[in-house]
């Protein structure tokens, strides 16, 4: 669901030659079950199938951007052609009002470290009318932006697949963009991304592993994007599908129809499942005859990605090197406070670079808002696991806490 790549600032293009990042690979459909799981193979049979909404799945009726202004998003969009695919149809007659966009999403916002893996049917030509629009085909993890540029915001783009270019690029390319946060007007964008620019027609297996300040991008088992910093996610999210137009100046004669096709979705939470084993566990499901399985609210003991395999990293680009501003500077910190002792331990503060083993005092907001009202649970003591900004203590894996003062 990203704005203009082209505006995007901080943007950190990077190949696979390059890209540097964890490892570790949990394996075993117990261990990721502890965790919690969820894994849809998407047996419905129409977008008004009360087993999709009681699965959590909500097709878009609500009007809006992105894209063409003036279009219908209609749930209408989402149909099951075949057992086990979920598609998604967008079409457009060159004119905002004749223009119709899909969407799908999970109605809770509940999804945050872990592995996600999904196979899609990515088109480059329209399944009828003229070829050419600037279609965007998607798969990512959003929540909501809570004012302009605000600094909790978290966006995935696992991929956004422009067969025919748009946003000043010709195609085909397919982006992978992490979000900090941006502004609509004057638009501005705070993000990092990758692209490959190369046709995905077909059948495509996508994964993100978040964990431990990185997300990890893999494309049929290759990796094709590591980003880290800022831009690393600070709150749960929401797991969407979308087919929308990025404008209609490339369009020409009457009116073409676009599909995406979605085959199953894989979701484990806090483990870093490799590509191959979420594909594997995927196909253990449906040997099973499970076609839905949802454990994400009732998992176990896991609470934090392993990092016990992690590989070595070649040398990784520093933080800074991606971001077009510097950020605020750090107040002093200490970092050998006893845990709970506030002594000496600045406040956290949202602007604010921390490092490895800095240590902020501060009490977690009730809503995951730092603008919003306090928690009630009183000043604790955090210590940053990893580099981090504008990540909250008490609502991301980025801090540990140490205690109450």
């Amino acid at each position: 669901m990203s704005r203009s790549i082209k505006a995007a600032v901080a943007a950190a293009v990077l190949t696979a030659g390059t890209l540097v990042g964890l490892a570790t690979v949990t394996s075993g459909a117990a261990a990721a079950a502890d965790c919690g799981v969820l894994f849809d193979d998407f047996n419905y049979t129409s977008s008004t199938d009360s087993s999709l909404t009681a699965h959590g799945w909500v097709p878009r009726s609500y009007q809006g951007g992105p894209g063409v202004p003036g279009a219908v998003w209609s749930a209408a969009n989402i149909t099951f052609p075949s057992s086990g695919i979920l598609q998604l149809n967008s079409g457009t007659d060159g004119t905002g009002a004749g223009t119709t966009h899909a969407e799908i999403y999970t109605s809770q916002k509940r999804y945050f470290e872990g592995t996600y893996a999904t196979r899609i049917r990515f088109t480059d030509t329209p399944a009828s009318g003229n070829d050419g629009d600037h279609i965007n085909e998607t798969f990512f993890t959003i929540s909501p932006l809570n004012g302009d540029l605000d600094p909790t915001y978290s966006e995935l783009d696992v991929s956004e697949y422009l067969p025919n270019g748009g946003w000043g690029e010709t195609g085909p390319i397919n982006y992978q963009t992490t979000w900090y946060t941006y502004r609509n007007d004057p638009w501005y964008a705070d993000n990092q991304h990758s692209e490959e620019r190369q046709s995905y027609d077909g059948w495509h297996t996508l994964v993100a592993q978040v964990a431990n300040g990185h997300v990890l991008y893999y494309i049929d088992g290759t990796l094709v994007g590591d980003h880290t910093g800022k831009y690393y996610p600070r709150q749960t999210m929401t797991i969407n599908y979308n087919l929308w137009f990025i404008d209609t100046a490339a369009h020409t004669g009457g009116t073409s129809k676009y599909i995406e096709q979605v085959d199953w979705l894989y979701f484990a939470k806090n483990q870093v499942v490799a590509p191959a084993d979420a594909t594997a566990k995927a196909a253990a499901y449906r040997s099973a005859g499970t076609g839905f399985a949802d454990t994400v609210d009732a998992g176990g003991t896991c609470t934090t990605p392993s990092t016990s395999a992690s590989a070595s990293r070649s040398a990784s680009p520093s933080p800074s090197a991606s971001r077009s501003a510097s950020p605020s500077a750090s107040p002093s910190r200490s970092t050998s406070p006893l845990p709970g002792n506030c002594s000496g331990v600045p406040a956290w503060n949202i602007n604010s670079v921390y490092n490895t083993n800095d240590r902020v005092t501060h009490e977690r907001s009730k809503y995951g808002d730092p603008n919003g009202p306090a928690s009630g649970d009183g000043v604790h003591v955090w210590r940053a696991k990893w580099w981090t900004q504008g990540s909250e203590p008490g609502w991301t894996a980025n801090w540990e806490d140490l205690g109450r003062c």
